[in-house]
């Protein structure tokens, strides 16, 4: 297995078929990101991928539309096409438009029809808070009180959700459930085809929040028969802050008209009609709503280049491989110090980040800027480590884990407040 030595990491990058990628990558000197699931870093191709579309704002104009490399009245489609890989999804599966929290209320206008007794949406009471706004919002819209629709599954450990509770919460009230493919901060993924099929079995539709896992772990929402789901682009896909979204939708539901429509909804051919009769598109792109904020969505143009020369299944293989080897340094060189690694041990299970605990994780966090490494805290006290696979090499891990023991064995948090900054 692993071994505690830098020379071993070495090793291991020798070896590593997706090191070369690590120079696409702006990477800033003395710092190791580990904050890659919450903010990508820049690569080479998604800065070109933005220049390029501002070029054909600055040389084509009005023209842009429908003319240049990638035409922008298109372009939505064009990278829904490109992101199908990803997620195991057909052409018409995929849109890019909105934000996460956009989507999501776009989907549940759509999908949720209370129906007699079927009345109630299924979540689960470790997702991000967004999500349950949007649940809540679109809850109170259809006249029912969150308080009573909204059932929360439990977690019996505070980190993780078990999916028999899940599916004993699918009683014949819930008429759709809406659940993360991976917790945010354990990192726990969720066994997306078993749960699914257990909802269909009794007649509910269920989504997913793929934020956290899309671009970091393979998915095959069509064969799964996934209702919908929807995610944002700037964590693993690096498509910059703010990133333009994407929602999928199963091919059984397209042509199933929006809760909420607007006009880049429509079919394309008869959008510049003007008519007042809403004709949607019998695609995913049904689900727009507004016109596409091109310059926003031009990095992903480039980003998705770099996952479709490697694979979603390449970038999985290194993504576990670098978790193992970070959990496997901490056990060896963090044991006195009483940390907890509280995301799943298993491969199955495992997303693409670690979720270390400490009583003093939010000053350690603080420490560990101040030494260069840049990681992610959650409340109450989990400190949230991504290696990724395209630009975080196991000589990073192994540094990483070698400083914040130096910060630990000179107690160099107690300088800090164990308190979050503004922005954790």
């Amino acid at each position: 297995m692993f071994q505690a030595t830098k020379e071993f990491a070495e090793i291991l990058d020798q070896k590593d078929s997706l090191a070369n990628y690590r120079n696409e990558f702006y990477l800033q000197p003395n710092t190791i990101y580990l904050d890659g699931n919450s903010l990508g870093l820049l690569s080479r191709r998604a800065e070109q991928s933005l220049l390029d579309l501002l070029a054909s704002w600055k040389t084509l104009a009005i023209d842009g539309w429908m003319q240049g490399e990638h035409p922008w009245y298109y372009f939505a489609e064009k990278l829904g096409a490109l992101s199908g890989p990803l997620v195991g999804a057909k052409e018409d599966e995929v849109i890019v438009t909105g934000s996460t929290t956009t989507n999501l209320h776009q989907l549940i206008a759509t999908f949720y029809q209370p129906n007699g007794n079927k009345t109630k949406i299924l979540a689960d009471e470790l997702n991000f808070p967004s999500d349950i706004y949007a649940i809540q919002s679109q809850l109170k819209l259809k006249g029912f009180d969150p308080e009573t629709h909204l059932i929360q599954v439990k977690s019996r450990d505070g980190r993780t959700i078990n999916e028999e509770d899940i599916i004993n919460e699918m009683t014949e009230e819930v008429a759709l459930i809406i659940l993360p493919t991976v917790l945010y901060r354990s990192g726990q993924l969720l066994d997306i085809e078993r749960l699914t099929k257990a909802a269909h079995d009794r007649g509910i539709l269920i989504g997913f929040d793929g934020c956290h896992s899309v671009g970091a772990i393979p998915h095959q929402f069509h064969d799964w028969d996934v209702d919908f789901a929807y995610w944002c682009n700037y964590k693993y896909l690096n498509s910059g802050p703010g990133g333009v979204g994407s929602l999928f939708v199963h091919e059984k539901h397209l042509g199933k008209m929006p809760g909420l429509t607007g006009w880049f909804g429509s079919d394309k051919e008869k959008q510049f009609d003007m008519k007042h009769e809403f004709s949607p598109s019998q695609t995913a792109g049904a689900y727009q709503i507004g016109t596409p904020h091109i310059l926003s969505m031009a990095p992903l143009a480039g980003s998705l280049e770099l996952f479709n020369e490697v694979t979603i299944e390449r970038v999985r293989e290194k993504s576990l491989q670098s978790t193992a080897y970070l959990m496997d340094l901490i056990n060896e060189e963090l044991s006195e110090f009483e940390f907890t690694i509280g995301n799943p041990l298993d491969d199955v299970s495992r997303g693409g980040h670690v979720c270390l605990e400490h009583e003093d994780a939010a000053r350690i966090c603080k420490a560990l800027k101040l030494n260069g490494i840049v990681p992610d805290f959650r409340a109450p006290n989990v400190i949230r480590l991504a290696p990724i696979a395209f630009y975080t090499s196991y000589v990073d891990i192994w540094n990483s884990v070698q400083i914040l023991k130096k910060i630990m064995v000179e107690k160099q948090y107690e300088q800090f407040q164990n308190e979050r900054e503004i922005i954790a």
